[in-house]
């Protein structure tokens, strides 16, 4: 059963995900799914506003591509602030499951 994503955390996913290569939005998506055996499920309505919105902050950049197909397709790649901003995400995240956890499993 596919499991809501906490909000602020798309941010997070998609940066990790473009740390692994280039993606277009569908792939990316596809990837989040399988890696999680499709416990996130990331809906267009809300993957695309999100990579226009990391394209304009400068954390990713887009290029035009050519898919199998011979569709064209942005091909979205992380930038060296995206980079820096995954590292800062990552800490944050960290920081929280570890708070999260020490409620919902105390040693």
């Amino acid at each position: 059963m596919p499991t809501p994503l906490l909000q602020g955390t798309l941010d997070l996913l998609v940066l990790k995900t473009l740390s692994w290569g280039p993606r277009h939005g569908y792939a990316i998506a596809r990837w989040l799914e399988e890696t999680t055996g499709d416990a996130l499920q990331i809906e267009e309505g809300s993957l695309y506003p999100a990579l226009y919105r990391m394209e304009r902050k400068g954390w990713i950049e887009a290029d035009w591509g050519k898919s199998d197909l011979g569709k064209r397709i942005r091909i979205y790649s992380l930038t060296y602030e995206g980079r820096a901003q995954l590292r800062a995400e990552l800490a944050q995240w960290k920081r929280f499951s570890a708070a999260v956890a020490s409620v919902v499993a105390p040693a």
